[in-house]
């Protein structure tokens, strides 16, 4: 299952870039006469050497054969997996392009994107050695006690061997974080370790209750004791190194600057990314303050998007939701604005404790799945928070909406219903951050754009509201790891220019210091909205827009910048 989230929130980790139909449109990629079997068989062994690497990305895309498996997370497990991708890539390099289609030669460029993603990561930033998040997301036991993919017994099977797990890998992880860490590290640490020791300890043995084979039961209990007490260790070393924290998160320019390229492609300075990201910026202020001139005459930008944020959903935020997502399903076909393809259902549920370090996130099963639900979460505030932040926190109902827009109709939802159906099963596996949360946020606009709501002002101020908060991350991100800003400054940002309240600015710039590539955001949707302007420019603009959504959907997951290459040609224009 993969893990998509945003805000009102959004991260996708990089085990998350992880059903089959013809109602799709396929890849728009022209097939040349030259096909070479011999990369398709290349193609086919990396993935499957993959998933023997990383096994929680076969189980999300839906292996289940690699069911209750941890990675190998020993220094000499990444030396290998190191190795390794160095060994593939020279692999995909020896194949000449002459001897692949059009088709292959696309595929070999997002291949050699993915590793060199993964090689940043491991090898220049080595995360895995700094950062905590790296290893959260391993730990959600989703897989196993929400996707209903086999009967709830070998289900519970699959999760006591996963528990068996959880001792050796959290003894790993002890070993391989170097301290001191940053202090937001730890708080990310003590909030998702320690919620997943809760969740284990509190729900685990109900989700699994009526599953009558005492063996089991007893086989169960066993594991997940030790995987309690692991967890409850692995919070209390992170407790540890709290009076050691620092403030030594930032990666660096230089190491931010390859972060572009090896993970998405771009390859524009920081500079002119920082110009980019402050022009749009000022753009949405420009229009918040002509609908707050609409909404709330008189009022400054704040106080009017204070008013439009205290205007909350009839019933919660997670009721609010479920009836906001036939709305937009409804008017995606009156304005036939995009191809839905197949049947599956998005439900909407209260986020578990582990995963409420940000408002909302959508698990989606892989593509080796068939038939089975998404589901929509959303997290309640913080209960150590202040009564007013508390209330603060829980969004407005059009911003609300727009996250629902951002995670289902026509955001992630439909967007993986696309990826599960590709040509390349490459593609369906390897759904890129900007490629995915650049989707993600440019279809809150489009939305806006295509006359949802006609025209209401309250309703645009929460489209804002979503736009500001993923400029304030542009901007964050680069000034945290590029120009010493600190995590304060940070977030003062989110509540000055990004109107956002102080829990949200708290999570906010939390998160900007541990997922420094949280500008793809509002950089992916910006480089979605150039293209399509190119693209529809002489295909009749807005008539065309259904066409030139099916077509961007139609590639998985890649850089966006590849599927420009391969549609405007090599000298397609500008990416912003």
């Amino acid at each position: 299952m993969r893990i998509i989230s945003t805000k009102t929130s959004g991260f996708i980790t990089l085990f998350m870039l992880l059903i089959l139909s013809v109602s799709c449109q396929k890849s728009t990629v022209k097939m040349s006469p030259t096909h070479s079997a011999d990369w398709d068989v290349f193609v086919s062994d990396f993935l499957e050497d993959y998933f023997v690497a990383n096994p929680t990305t076969a189980i999300g895309a839906g292996r289940h054969e690699f069911d209750g498996q941890l990675p190998d997370w020993s220094v000499e497990g990444f030396n290998k997996e190191i190795a390794r991708l160095h060994a593939k890539r020279t692999g995909a390099m020896a194949f000449d392009g002459t001897t692949l289609s059009d088709g292959q030669r696309f595929e070999r460029e997002y291949l050699l994107s993915v590793i060199d993603g993964d090689l940043f990561w491991l090898e220049t930033t080595e995360k895995q050695y700094r950062n905590p998040n790296f290893y959260q997301g391993h730990f959600d036991p989703s897989n196993y006690v929400i996707l209903e993919y086999a009967p709830l017994d070998v289900r519970m099977q699959a999760y006591t061997k996963f528990a068996g797990e959880v001792p050796r890998a959290v003894e790993q992880i002890m070993e391989n974080l170097r301290t001191p860490l940053p202090l937001t590290f730890v708080n990310l640490g003590h909030t998702t370790f320690g919620g997943y020791a809760t969740y284990f300890e509190n729900d685990i043995y109900d989700v699994f209750a009526t599953v009558e084979d005492a063996q089991l039961q007893a086989d169960l209990k066993e594991a997940n004791l030790l995987a309690v007490a692991a967890m409850k260790k692995l919070d209390a070393w992170i407790e540890e190194q709290r009076p050691d924290a620092t403030d030594g998160f930032a990666i660096g320019a230089e190491n931010f600057q390859e972060m572009l390229w090896a993970t998405e492609r771009v390859d524009v300075s920081i500079a002119d990314l920082k110009v980019i990201a402050q022009n749009d910026l000022a753009r949405n202020i420009a229009s918040l303050t002509e609908a707050c001139a609409e909404y709330a005459s008189g009022l400054t930008n704040h106080e009017c998007v204070e008013k439009a944020r205290s205007v909350k959903n009839e019933g919660g935020a997670v009721e609010g939701a479920r009836q906001q997502l036939s709305v937009l399903r409804d008017f995606l076909i009156e304005k036939d604005l995009i191809t839905i393809p197949g049947t599956e259902k998005a439900l909407v549920a209260e986020a578990p404790e582990y995963a409420r370090w940000n408002f909302a996130y959508i698990n989606i099963p892989g593509p080796y799945e068939e038939g089975l639900p998404s589901t929509y979460y959303i997290a309640p505030p913080d209960p150590t928070w202040s009564e007013k932040d508390q209330h603060d926190y829980l969004p407005g109902k059009a911003d609300l909406l727009f996250v629902s827009v951002h995670e289902v109709w026509p955001g992630h939802f439909l967007q993986f219903l696309h990826s599960n159906r590709s040509e390349s099963k490459f593609a369906q596996v390897f759904v890129g951050y900007a490629y995915a949360e650049g989707w993600a946020h440019y279809a809150e606009e489009m939305m806006w754009d295509a006359g949802f709501s006609a025209g209401d002002a309250e309703t645009h101020i929460g489209q804002l509201q979503n736009a500001l908060l993923r400029n304030a991350r542009f901007l964050s991100t680069i000034g945290l790891h590029t120009e010493g800003m600190t995590v304060e400054e940070s977030e003062a940002l989110f509540m000055e220019s990004g109107f956002q309240d102080p829990g949200n600015a708290r999570q906010q710039a939390a998160r900007g210091t541990y997922d420094p590539a949280y500008l793809n955001y509002t950089m992916g949707k910006l480089m979605i909205k150039k293209l399509r302007e190119d693209w529809t420019a002489s295909r009749g603009m807005h008539g065309t827009w259904k066409a030139y959504h099916d077509m961007y959907l139609s590639y998985g997951g890649p850089p966006i910048p590849l599927i420009r290459k391969a549609v405007m040609g090599d000298d397609g224009g500008s990416l912003f």
